[in-house]
């Protein structure tokens, strides 16, 4: 099979999972069962198999089975085309989280070449209603897809824009003190805006005569005031040296992509996805992580993982049905979660069904025979 798909996950004390072992073939994944029965904490192990702190964007520490805090583990075997990977990630109690891959120590980065991966969770659902933090964010992850430097761009950003903001506290007035730390910020900056900028034009690209029962969004990249029009790393540099005395007042930076927000309007009805009802809302968020996977699979040729929490719960079922026949259609390997086997009846043979069950406050994995 050429798609890319998890052929084995095993995880040890890994949140609710003292131990779990799933072999897969590259089908979707149906994983069903009650809540809080360790559903999602499957899905938050193979978000991992991608640069950063997964859909939970959880420390270390967070992820350590309790009461036992002995550390976790995960391992998987990726398969993408001809290509076969052995991953093995964890921490012990009180360090880092440590990666191999293929027997040998490797980055976090690393991750990025070996398979793409997407998710939606329920947590997103507010997140046209809520702050543009929670918007950046998102638009962050999807961008990552597209550019696994962009992270890296991100990190270095925020990393001197804190040295920046901590001398602006000090009321540090010497040019001098400024000029490396804002250079940073700026070369950071630039590359932040490329990125973002280009992630919105692939997502609109691939919903363009994309014949699907989801609606499509027209996105904008809204800058603040004084970021508007900046582009390249001199641009940032010279507006961060001007606004220097009022940031200086303020204690902290008011330049910058951290200050860009998302807007999102529902492109049928004209109207903005804040004043959605909360189903187009929903719908809305499925058609952008499905129109992710089509622009990465258009650019790379093979699908990514897609991971989708509780997506079926929100659907009526004309709308289930097709959210599942693109699913196949894409040809990569799906995770989707529900409380009940019938929120995947319609994928029939095309999935491989796990149930997920609690007992004793231990979560149990095991394969079901057919979803239909």
């Amino acid at each position: 099979m050429d798609r890319p798909h998890v052929r084995a996950l095993t995880l040890s004390h890994f949140r609710s999972h003292k131990r779990a072992a799933l072999r897969l073939d590259g089908r979707p994944v149906a994983l069903f069962g009650p809540n809080g029965a360790g559903k999602t904490n499957i899905l938050e192990a193979v978000s991992l198999l991608s640069p950063g702190r997964g859909l939970r964007r959880a420390a270390g520490e967070e992820i350590a089975r309790r009461p036992e805090a002995l550390g976790w583990k995960v391992r998987a075997e990726l398969v993408a085309g001809s290509r076969f990977h052995e991953i093995e990630m964890g921490a012990e109690t009180g360090q880092s989280r440590s990666l191999r891959i293929d027997g040998k120590p490797a980055p976090q980065l690393a991750l990025a070449g070996l398979a793409r991966i997407v998710w939606l969770v329920p947590a997103q659902d507010r997140l046209w209603i809520e702050g543009a933090e929670g918007r950046r964010r998102f638009l962050d992850r999807i961008t990552m897809s597209f550019f696994p430097g962009h992270g890296e761009a991100v990190l270095t950003h925020e990393k001197a824009m804190r040295e920046r903001n901590r001398m602006l506290k000090d009321m540090v007035r010497d040019a001098m003190w400024y000029e490396a730390v804002e250079a940073q910020m700026a070369e950071a900056s630039a590359r932040i805006v490329a990125h973002r900028a280009q992630a919105v034009a692939r997502l609109a690209a691939a919903q363009d005569g994309a014949e699907t029962a989801f609606p499509a969004a027209v996105l904008s990249l809204i800058e603040a005031e004084d970021s508007e029009g900046l582009v390249t790393a001199d641009d940032f540099a010279t507006a961060l040296a001007r606004t220097r005395p009022r940031d200086i007042a303020a204690g902290r930076s008011l330049v910058g992509p951290h200050r860009s927000d998302l807007g999102a309007v529902y492109a049928a009805k004209a109207v903005d996805a804040r004043l959605c009802s909360t189903g187009e809302q929903k719908a809305l968020l499925i058609s952008l992580i499905l129109a992710n996977a089509r622009a990465l699979k258009a650019e790379t040729g093979v699908a990514p993982l897609v991971l989708l929490d509780e997506v079926a719960a929100h659907l009526d079922a004309r709308r289930r049905a097709a959210l599942f026949d693109e699913i196949s259609a894409l040809g990569g390997q799906a995770w989707m979660t529900g409380t009940g086997p019938e929120l995947f009846a319609e994928l029939g043979d095309r999935a491989q069904a796990f149930e997920v069950t609690e007992l004793e406050g231990q979560s149990l994995v095991r394969e079901w025979e057919r979803l239909t």
